[in-house]
């Protein structure tokens, strides 16, 4: 008997109805690196705003598990979802598959932080056996509920491995991160570079930066102009790559109010006028680039006001690394290097199933030799 018998796990459609310390004190205990994306304010912050909502195709159907006193010991991000989008792990093909094979592959779950690719927990209980309760009751409820599948994604290499006990398959990914190796300084970084590299980013910040001004805002400093501003660009971004941005103005407004100390604004501006804007968030181990945009095109902007205005403020902080969003190998000659993302996924159609290890079992060497050929073309010296 591991206790988990007496474990009573119930579906909260709604994080409102979760007491927020007891959610933060499970998703960030204490001990633990804070992640801001876990946090009651920021995921509250996507129900309340209709961002994660029934009508957008999330709905919430969160876990929380109670012993036998009734008090929370555990809790698993879940969503129930009629369509793939805002997830940046792809399974459209295997929606396909089933689909052509005459079967449903929507609603499924989804252990998520919406419209967020930023590895983390994902399933939250200091008891490894109550982790897999959570995750064997999101297999339930899937069963229960009609659902094809359920699906963990940006979780930890360790949850992975732990839910392949009950029947997950892991899925590798790649990103692009920054590693602080104790810098002191930007130029201390720059001095990691190789002597080309070097040049070749210093050239970069100086056209970026000719005959602008950058602002850095953090906490209160940002004003509603400031968040305004961002908006405007982070519309012109989302409908440029998404067609339909995730996010809206609400949201926003809701994450200015309750996390400002942990958003910080960059702002470019010629001649007063503000041309572009980088929202970040300062977590406990890394600071975490999330969205950009701009009113008009400046060559090296982007990467002055995403990367490296970015490792100067991880520096200025003493965080052990950036993360700058999905995707971007156009990161790597800019000092991110690639760093593997894991998820895990259960299926409930044998012939799905079946097919979806195979194609895993080909793409995960494959993910695996490619990262290791992108580390041979990093900018860093050689043979350090």
């Amino acid at each position: 008997m591991d206790g988990t018998d007496a474990l009573n796990i119930t579906v909260v459609g709604d994080l409102a109805n979760i007491d927020r310390a007891v959610w933060d004190g499970l998703a960030n205990p204490a001990g633990a690196p804070y992640d801001p994306f876990l946090s009651w304010d920021f995921l509250q912050a996507l129900e309340e705003s209709g961002c994660a909502s029934a009508a957008r195709g999330w709905q919430p159907a969160h876990l929380v598990a109670r012993d036998a006193s009734g008090a929370a010991v555990g809790a698993m991000l879940l969503y129930a979802k009629d369509h793939s989008y805002g997830e940046y792990v792809f399974d459209h093909g295997w929606a396909d598959a089933l689909q052509r094979a005459g079967e449903r592959y929507y609603p499924k779950l989804q252990c998520a932080v919406p419209f967020t690719p930023v590895p983390g927990r994902r399933i939250f209980a200091r008891d490894p056996a109550v982790e897999l309760a959570l995750a064997q009751g999101a297999v339930g409820l899937a069963q229960r509920a009609g659902a094809s599948s359920v699906h963990a994604t940006f979780a930890t290499a360790e949850a992975a491995a732990r839910l392949k006990t009950l029947g997950y398959m892991t899925r590798v990914g790649l990103q692009y991160h920054w590693f602080n190796r104790g810098y002191a300084s930007f130029e201390d970084f720059l001095a990691d570079l190789s002597s080309q590299k070097r040049k070749t980013i210093r050239r970069e910040r100086a056209r970026a930066c000719e005959g602008l001004t950058i602002r850095r805002l953090r906490g209160a400093e940002i004003a509603e102009d400031d968040w305004d501003f961002f908006f405007r660009c982070y519309m012109d971004t989302g409908s440029r790559k998404w067609g339909s941005p995730y996010l809206n103005r609400a949201f926003f407004a809701l994450l200015g109010e309750r996390m400002a100390d942990q958003c910080v604004l960059f702002v470019a501006a010629a001649d007063g006028t503000p041309i572009a804007s980088a929202l970040n968030l300062v977590g406990g181990e890394a600071l975490y680039g999330r969205y950009w945009g701009r009113v008009a095109d400046v060559p090296f902007l982007h990467f002055e006001l995403c990367y490296y205005q970015a490792i100067e403020l991880a520096i200025e902080l003493g965080l052990p690394r950036v993360e700058a969003g999905a995707q971007g190998e156009h990161k790597l000659a800019r000092g991110y290097v690639p760093a593997p993302t894991y998820s895990a996924h259960w299926i409930a159609h044998p012939g799905l199933r079946t097919a979806v290890q195979r194609y895993l079992d080909a793409e995960t060497p494959a993910v695996t030799d490619e990262a290791e050929l992108l580390m041979e073309h990093t900018p860093f010296k050689k043979g350090e």
